[in-house]
């Protein structure tokens, strides 16, 4: 029982009551299959490995064959679902500021030949760490950070990838649409301190920033040590005949002689990494080209922002530290930004690899990849409903005892893992809202009369290579004659 005395624990527990009720609402077909599906999620013994097995949980309460009838015809309410997740508290910064990543996850299905949709997907850490190409279906998912060290994150979206989408354009607009529901929430209102966004090196930055240059967000994602970015215009020579320059001159990363001396500076002792030391200069942007995603009408933008070079002494791993290159919507380091402001813009995006847990989670506990599905929507269907128990795991993070293993080190209850979450929810569960109703008799259908071969085979279906940022045009390379790799030059 909850302690009228204990407001806390109450309104957590009111809180996931609340959505628990508000994601059954969101099931229009099978709900009762499909919410019993996600409680087996939540509550079996250790990681999900087939739905088949999630059949055997005492939470669900119906045959095997609901459990794939749930995923295979269930029905969702997406829409509903993710104004519910745009609702709940979410974590922000120590300035009480909204910290949103942005990255994608591939389900791999490399021998699904019957799946429609899927894409080549870059993938690392196979193997001798090499970076291969595996068919999937990539999704794009954004999630709420915390401040501090922690595996924990709010997601709050998640869309698949279509054959031929561009990733930049399709975040944008999942971004777009999360801020409108943010807002309608009361998540943000007029006065609050930007958004920050933040993005690893896949993402175009500049590009996300014009995109939503419309929106009260702000911009940080890393760039390759082999870019090259300019300057802003110096005035112009009342002298000089003909066109101004647009361009100032080049700063590239790889030559330390172009840099010139920094607006801000910082030096930090951190536990991790030794001596972090962060440099920015104001007013960089790239040389955009006609080319990709800049191929309209007019002259092309100037996005010009902040630059951060972080260097550190060590690594956690080991490895030899490399140097780090952020680029920060932000502009005027000189006149707004101080110091503090640069310390807390690469730290925010170390934060960035807590996103890196909840994949894990979702993947190797939740079982977001076990099922063999063939159909995309089913696929997506089935996401959402992991999303969901994971923001129900997220939402009794106070409420869940530590039961750990004898092997493991004691948790205060704030910094209990997912996992451990995990393994008391079953107990939480008869506390709060279960509409399910009562699963009916039914006897199992007559199927294939044995020894009849099926007529009608599944279609096959061919990987999609190319995307809309993926470049069709190939080229023959000559081992002998081939050239060293240009420096990038936007």
């Amino acid at each position: 029982m909850v302690s009228v005395h204990d407001p806390v624990r109450g309104a957590a527990f009111g809180e996931l009551r609340r959505f628990r009720q508000e994601f059954y609402a969101c099931l229009t077909a099978r709900a009762d299959a499909v919410f019993e599906l996600a409680d087996a999620v939540l509550c079996a013994d250790g990681p999900v490995r087939s739905l088949a097995e999630l059949s055997l949980v005492a939470e669900h309460r119906r045959g095997h064959g609901s459990a794939y009838a749930a995923v295979v015809d269930g029905r969702i309410d997406v829409e509903r679902l993710r104004t519910a997740l745009a609702g709940v508290s979410l974590p922000r910064a120590a300035d009480g500021r909204l910290v949103l990543a942005v990255d994608i996850t591939c389900w791999l299905r490399p021998e699904a030949q019957t799946s429609p949709e899927r894409i080549l997907c870059h993938t690392r850490g196979r193997g001798k760490g090499q970076a291969i190409m595996i068919p999937g279906w990539p999704y794009s998912m954004i999630a709420a950070l915390e401040p501090g060290r922690s595996s924990w994150t709010a997601p709050l979206d998640f869309q698949r990838l279509a054959p031929g989408d561009d990733a930049a354009s399709v975040t944008a607009a999942q971004l777009r649409h999360l801020l409108d529901r943010l807002m309608a929430a009361g998540q943000w209102r007029q006065g609050d301190p930007d958004v920050l966004i933040v993005a690893d090196a896949g993402y175009d930055g500049p590009r996300l920033a014009w995109l939503l240059r419309d929106l009260p967000v702000q911009i940080l994602t890393r760039l390759r040590s082999d870019r090259v970015l300019r300057r802003a215009a110096p005035p112009r020579d009342p002298t000089f005949i003909g066109r101004p320059p647009r361009h100032g001159g080049e700063f590239i990363f790889a030559d330390p002689a172009t840099w010139g001396v920094p607006d801000v500076s910082t030096t930090t002792e951190t536990r991790l990494y030794g001596t972090a030391t962060a440099q920015a200069w104001d007013r960089l942007h790239p040389r955009l080209t006609r080319r990709a995603a800049w191929t309209g009408s007019g002259d092309l933008p100037i996005i010009a922002g902040t630059v951060i070079h972080l260097q550190v002494d060590r690594l956690p791993s080991g490895a030899t530290p490399k140097p780090v290159w952020l680029w920060w919507s932000g502009v005027h380091a000189t006149d707004t930004t101080s110091p503090a402001d640069v310390d807390r813009l690469w730290q925010t995006f170390l934060r960035r690899f807590d996103i890196e847990h909840t994949f894990r989670m979702i993947k190797q506990t939740l079982g977001w990849t076990c099922p063999k599905i063939r159909s995309p929507a089913a696929a997506d269907r089935w996401t959402w409903l992991v999303l969901a128990a994971y923001i129900q795991l997220r939402l009794a993070r106070p409420l869940a005892a530590d039961l750990r293993r004898p092997w493991e080190k004691p948790a205060a209850a704030h910094r209990l893992t997912p996992a451990r979450v995990r393994r008391d929810f079953r107990h939480l569960r008869t506390k709060t809202a279960c509409p399910t109703a009562a699963p009916k008799p039914t006897r199992p259908g007559p199927g294939r009369p044995a020894g009849q071969p099926n007529q009608r085979p599944a279609q096959r279906h061919d990987v999609h290579i190319v995307t809309a940022t993926t470049s069709t045009r190939t080229s023959k390379k000559n081992t002998a004659t081939t050239k060293p790799r240009p420096r990038r030059r936007g």
